[in-house]
């Protein structure tokens, strides 16, 4: 196989940068299957470690950068895999500490790969990617702990995001009724457009000196974590729920236990880094049937690898909304 493109990240007197440049298969991490992809896309997770603004999330260097990828089976010493099969391989330590999805080929572990769920195009499935994972996951848990329709109103708060818009359709899609949360005004009609029943601002999510606010929902899917996620402890309906997959306010919670104590409130991380390969296998089985966005086309859009740079940069921002899927063939 001749030498190939990837995006790799460098670590160069302390500094972080990520550029295109051309590798072999000997230089990709050990595995067992090799995929030639076909598309990958972009996370916050993505952004902070290509450009080392979440601090030192890879773990050595230099290192293809993209926790995601789709494609077909190049080889496989698994025998759970063979040559043209479609794939998904996503979180686990791709990009992170083994070589990811943002190269022609790439080489992963067996027990990290999903066969692609019928239903599912590998270019939806990187529209959806880990975004769409943790969004469904998050779904999948707080269903498994008594979320329903009928229950009242469920918020999403940093709405745009990858996660989130996602998020929104899926929820839409089962009957939830959504309310969005964002701070971009100009957004609030594509919200409503995926799913949204109504659309806040984000300065209604300031935390009073109350330890419990007026109960206003039955679940919550928390992008955003700190100042936010410490009001939707207050504001929740009696046994809320609410998903925390994000931290892009801050990592501290400044709350109480009156939430958790008085209300039964229950606070549920949701870990799409390190699933249990049968939920992962589920959940990805979801996202190809009931799960399956109905907006992907306005929330997800095409770059390639060279675009990858500065979309970096434009996401840490906050200048993007939905999700970039990268093609890498």
């Amino acid at each position: 196989m001749n030498k190939f493109k990837a995006l790799r990240v460098f670590e160069d007197n302390n500094t972080i940068s990520a550029r295109v440049t051309d590798i072999a298969l000997d230089d990709l991490s050990a595995g067992s299957v090799v995929i030639k992809t076909a598309y990958s896309s972009v996370n916050y997770k993505d952004a902070l470690a290509a450009t080392g603004s979440g601090g030192k999330i890879i773990r050595k260097y230099p290192l293809v950068g993209g926790i995601d990828a789709a494609g077909s089976v190049v080889s496989s010493s698994d025998t759970r895999f063979k040559a043209g099969d479609e794939v998904i391989c996503t979180s686990y330590d791709m990009g992170v500490a083994h070589d990811g999805g943002y190269a022609q080929y790439c080489r992963v572990h067996a027990d990290w790969v999903v066969p692609l769920p019928q239903g599912l195009t590998l270019f939806e499935a990187m529209a959806l990617g880990t975004a769409g994972y943790t969004a469904g996951l998050a779904v999948e848990l707080l269903e498994m702990n008594g979320l329903a329709p009928a229950n009242g109103k469920v918020l999403v708060n940093g709405a745009t995001g990858g996660v989130a818009s996602l998020a929104i359709d899926m929820l839409a899609a089962l009957g939830y009724p959504v309310t969005a949360v964002t701070g971009k005004d100009s957004e609030h009609a594509f919200l409503k457009k995926i799913g949204a029943a109504e659309v806040l601002a984000r300065s209604v999510m300031v935390p009073g000196s109350r330890p419990l606010e007026k109960p206003l929902w039955a679940a919550a899917f928390d992008s955003v974590g700190g100042e936010q996620l410490a009001w939707l402890t207050r504001t929740m309906q009696q046994n809320g729920l609410i998903a925390s997959f994000g931290n892009a306010g801050g990592i501290e919670l400044k709350t109480t236990v009156l939430p958790f104590i008085l209300r039964g409130v229950r606070l549920i991380g949701v870990d799409s880094a390190a699933t249990p390969m049968p939920l992962r296998r589920k959940v990805w089985g979801r996202l190809a049937a009931d799960l399956k966005p109905r907006h992907l086309a306005d929330i997800a859009h095409e770059i390639v690898l060279d675009d990858l740079p500065d979309y970096f940069q434009n996401m840490l921002r906050g200048g993007i909304r939905g999700r970039a899927v990268v093609k890498i063939q």
